[in-house]
């Protein structure tokens, strides 16, 4: 008789205000209207599906949760008081946008090779603190390495910090970091995938890659700590990708975001580096022809504005001669991706250069529909041959070159946790450009298809586009 009334009358009366909670909760977020309309029917059609599957995946903003955080970019001084940038088109300085800041040195990162051995020199000669934070930790040779050489770092008495996204890192125990652990390092995962109700969100990820030591030197980029970005030798299969190498200034603006993140996630504060003994500026070499003018963007649920997303979307618009993408998947919402068919109208040149079979079928799927309508508008697609693309870069006129570890897609420009540079140095776009030419060199240039209807795979796979 309980089991009946509970399943009758009790369930259903808190089902139903739940779901009364939740409506408001989905009207009040900044969402497409598509998405909000297609989370309204779920909750209002199908409540017993509709209810869990917001709970654990459409909370999109975590404003009040990441209330604790470290505020990203406190400091809002206005780009242009600063004599030395004045007459540069850099982005307005805001929540997520950090200042632009001159006296930057940055290094190409372009093939796995280097960077494992970047990453190794660095961790080897770091005399104070190392802060990593990556989505993927391999559970291979490279994985392992790293974790070795940080554990070695950390005997020495270095404070070491180690984030990682719980999802990303799902096949991680506690044993693989055993070495780390027991030298004295501090390991912290991102977003736990098992939480209470209303206590997190499965679908928020932190898809950042961060490398920072001694707050003297940073590496940022797409490529995650594992065997199929990076090694100690080149293979035929691994993945193409690109990380920077950055001194200067910028440095400190990638350890706020570090530091956010990690006293999100491990609820403890992280040693500033005056109190550790870091140095915050590096020795540059006195040189007039080294400009290295860099402004980072980050951007996630704990940002008001989508921060990064806006920044491309002011560059699309500003845009005068060509907009060059490089993408594993490309899968934009409709405002970036009529941006581009208007910068076509524009006559300014758009190249995408994305692989031409990805690591994700759907993604691939998906993409169809959205490729078709930058082809129909005169835009131009490179599908790079040889193997899995997973580079992504932005390069805007000869202006600036935007670098780091955002997909074009929907996921990273509205859901994830990502970073990215915004370069301005002349020297540094054209190496990034040549980069981009390279890749052209292994590419076939893709054919306009004739206009088509989508077929019943692809219409169905489009519903997924905004978690993709």
């Amino acid at each position: 008789m309980f089991l009946r009334w509970l399943l009758v009358h009790l369930l259903p009366t808190v089902g139903f205000i739940l779901a009364l909670a939740l409506l408001s909760h989905i009207l009040r977020e900044r969402r497409p209207p598509t998405s909000t309309l297609a989370w309204l029917m779920a909750v209002i059609f199908i409540p017993y599906l509709g209810v869990p599957l917001y709970i654990m995946f459409g909370g999109r903003k975590m404003i009040s949760k990441a209330g604790g955080k470290p505020d990203l970019a406190q400091n809002t001084r206005r780009a242009h008081e600063d004599p030395q940038i004045s007459n540069v088109r850099v982005l307005e300085p805001d929540s997520g946008i950090f200042p632009a800041a001159a006296d930057n040195r940055i290094t190409l990162l372009p093939n796995g090779k280097q960077a494992f051995q970047t990453i190794l020199a660095l961790i080897s000669n770091a005399r104070h603190a190392i802060c990593i934070a990556t989505f993927i930790l391999g559970k291979d040779e490279t994985g392992k390495a790293i974790v070795q050489a940080l554990a070695r770092k950390a005997a020495q008495g270095l404070n070491i910090y180690l984030l990682l996204d719980a999802l990303g890192t799902v096949r991680i125990s506690r044993a693989f970091l055993s070495p780390l652990l027991e030298a004295g390092g501090q390991v912290a995962f991102f977003m736990p995938m098992l939480h209470l109700p209303f206590r997190g969100r499965a679908n928020l990820r932190n898809h950042r890659k961060m490398l920072i030591c001694d707050n003297h030197t940073a590496v940022i980029g797409g490529m995650n700590l594992a065997l199929e970005y990076m090694g100690p030798r080149d293979t035929p299969g691994r993945w193409r990708d690109l990380s920077l190498t950055v001194q200067g200034p910028v440095v400190e603006h990638i350890w706020q975001v570090f530091r956010s993140d990690w006293a999100f996630s491990s609820k403890s504060p992280l040693e500033t580096p005056s109190a550790a003994g870091h140095t915050r500026t590096p020795d540059l070499p006195d040189r007039s022809d080294i400009n290295g003018l860099t402004q980072l963007v980050a951007s996630g649920p704990d940002v008001r504005n989508d921060s990064l997303r806006n920044a491309i979307l002011v560059e699309m618009f500003r845009a005068q001669r060509r907009i060059w993408i490089v993408t594993p998947y490309f899968v934009p919402d409709e405002l970036m991706l009529e941006a581009l068919c208007i910068a076509v109208c524009r006559k300014v040149e758009v190249s995408i250069i994305l692989p031409k079979k990805s690591n994700h079928r759907l993604a691939d799927i998906v993409r169809e529909g959205y490729l078709a309508r930058i082809q129909e508008a005169g835009g131009s697609l490179w599908l790079y041959e040889p193997r899995m693309l997973h580079a992504k870069a932005i390069l805007v006129d000869d202006s600036i070159a935007m670098v780091g570890s955002a997909n074009m897609d929907m996921r990273s420009m509205l859901l994830n946790y990502e970073i990215a540079l915004c370069v301005y140095d002349p020297e540094v776009i054209k190496k990034v450009e040549s980069w981009m030419r390279e890749l052209k060199l292994d590419c076939s240039s893709r054919e306009l298809k004739p206009k088509r209807s989508f077929g019943l795979i692809e219409s169905v796979a489009r519903l997924f586009a905004p978690l993709l």
